[in-house]
Formats: C-alpha cells, sequence, structure tokens
C-alpha cells in the first residue's frame, strides 16, 4: 500500500491504521508494500503494526532510489554508489526503528530500472514468503526482470503440459469425428494466451515496454519469430501452423483414423490426442520462450545505449 492514493484506494494518512485496513479489505491480500518516495513516518510504522498484529506480511519499499543516486552524484567529488545506497538503507531502517519498529525490511528500488537495486532481491524474497498455491500466479505476474525469470516462467508453464495434454485426451474419448480437433484447437488457443501474458508478449505489454526502453512497439514486433506471440491467434492460423509440422499432422490423422477401430479405438485416439497435444504445447513454448528472451535482449540493449 502506498502513502498516496494509489489505483482507486483510499489514502491511508487520511485514516486511522486499524480503519484503513478494514476499508481497503486487508483480508484479500497476501502481503503488502509501504512504499514511500522520501523518509518513512509514524503513519508507515502505525500501519506496519496494524499489519503485523493480524500477522500478515508487509515491505518496506523505498522508491526513486535512481533520483537519489543522480543527486548524490552530482553533489560529491568522490562518489560512490554502493556507500550511498548503503547509507540510504542504514537511514530508512535507523529511522523504523526509532519509530519503534523491530527489524524493518526496506528494499530501495527503482519503476524505470527494475533489475538495478533490491527489486530482484525483493521478488526473491516474495517467492520465498508466499503461500505455495501463490507462487506461480506471483511468477507469471512479474515483468521479465532477467533472463533466469523467462527461464523461471518457462519451467512453470511446462510443469502443466501434462494436465493440459491429458485434458486434450479426455476430449478425444468424445466418439464423435472431429469433437477432439475442435477441443484441442480452443484448449490450445487458451493456453497459448496464457503464455502470451504470462511472457509479457501481448500487445499491452509489448508498447508498455517500447514506453518503458524508448524502442518503437514496431521494434519490438520486428524480433518475434512466431505469429502467435502477440495473442491475435485465430482457430484458423493455429491449426496452419501446426498442420505445417509433419510429424503433427500424422498424429492429428491418426487419432481421427484410430476412431473406427473396433473396441481399442477410443483408448488409441485418447493416447494419440494426449502426445499431440502435449508435443505441441512444448514446441509453442519453446518459440514463445525464445521470442520473449529476444524482447529482453532488445529492450535492455536500447535502455544501454
Amino acid at each position: 500500500m502506498e502513502r498516496s492514493q494509489s489505483r482507486g484506494l483510499p489514502t491511508y494518512s487520511k485514516y486511522p491504521a486499524a480503519e484503513y485496513l478494514k476499508k481497503v479489505g486487508f483480508e484479500k491480500f497476501d502481503f503488502f508494500f509501504i512504499i514511500s518516495a522520501d523518509r518513512f513516518r509514524e503513519n508507515d510504522v502505525k500501519l506496519a503494526k496494524e499489519i503485523q498484529k493480524m500477522e500478515k506480511k508487509f515491505y518496506f519499499v523505498r522508491s526513486k532510489i535512481d533520483h537519489n543516486i543522480s543527486d548524490e552524484e552530482r553533489s560529491q567529488k568522490e562518489f560512490n554508489e554502493e556507500w550511498t545506497l548503503t547509507q540510504i538503507r542504514k537511514n530508512c531502517i535507523k529511522g523504523l526503528q526509532d519509530l519503534g519498529l523491530k527489524s524493518p525490511q526496506v528494499f530501495l528500488v527503482s519503476s524505470f530500472h527494475l533489475k538495478l537495486y533490491d527489486f530482484p532481491l525483493l521478488v526473491e524474497t516474495l517467492k520465498e514468503e508466499l503461500p505455495e498455491l501463490k507462487k506461480e500466479a506471483f511468477l507469471l505476474a512479474m515483468p521479465n526482470i532477467s533472463l533466469d525469470m523467462i527461464k523461471e516462467k518457462k519451467k512453470a508453464f511446462q510443469a502443466k503440459v501434462k494436465y493440459w495434454a491429458t485434458l486434450s485426451a479426455i476430449g478425444a474419448a468424445v466418439p464423435v469425428p472431429g469433437v477432439s480437433v475442435a477441443v484441442d484447437t480452443a484448449l490450445l488457443g487458451g493456453v497459448i494466451k496464457q503464455y502470451g501474458f504470462g511472457f509479457g508478449l501481448d500487445i499491452p505489454s509489448l508498447k508498455r515496454m517500447a514506453k518503458y526502453s524508448g524502442a518503437s512497439y514496431e521494434e519490438l514486433r520486428k524480433v518475434l519469430k512466431s505469429p502467435l506471440a502477440t495473442v491475435n491467434q485465430t482457430p484458423e492460423l493455429l491449426q496452419k501452423l501446426l498442420s505445417q509440422l509433419g510429424s503433427l499432422v500424422a498424429l492429428m490423422a491418426a487419432e481421427e483414423g484410430s476412431r473406427f477401430i473396433p473396441i481399442l479405438g477410443i483408448p488409441a485416439a485418447m493416447g494419440l490426442s494426449f502426445t499431440f497435444t502435449y508435443k505441441s504445447l512444448n514446441m509453442i513454448l519453446n518459440v514463445l520462450a525464445d521470442d520473449a528472451e529476444r524482447v529482453f535482449t532488445r529492450v535492455h540493449l536500447n535502455i544501454s545505449c
């Protein structure tokens, strides 16, 4: 929660801490950020203590650190960034301790350079402390702050490929020609959208990255190899792409043909459908993960220039 009003939430400095938490419905949240662009104040500590009573996690985030670094660099003849960061962190922690808070966690971040300062550490801390069932959702909602983050997302997606393939196999149990293909196309389309959003390859995410990096949206689109990357796929486009891969075409044909085999036809179709979906999703996941890495590299190349 920020001291200033954000995303329609009430400004907490206008309310007692306990009342503020009731207004925002604290029970809906797994953790809280208490963010300040300068020093933390008494109201911040009061809010933290109320959150602590409710046994929820909270983190102090000192934002706009890049501005502080620039100011210090201009004012000091012998500037040392690491020493400056250490002093800012010490001052924040001491200020919170002076207000009566024991062992506060303080993270120094920049909104424009997420891979700098403490943001990667904040992400790792959240991943460790979140409930197990929430970790994957948190990971996939995070921006791609590193190539390792993209690899972690890919691993999380891969862990669910067998689940989607099993659903495909269940759809193949319907003894009506064409139904399984329709189910597979709809299933693949939905999963690919999840991949696109998770990797930040949807159009709104690409436009945000373009604005953030100074690269144009068109430049980022050019590095994409798959037409599925921007989540504009249609069933026709998906079937056309899959039909270009001989092994997958053979699996589709074998699945439909096996339905006419007495007794063993449906179990065979289910097995073939599982294999088709499993191979298709792994292939598409590899392509989109590679696209995400290319976009990340292009964005950070532009930032560093």
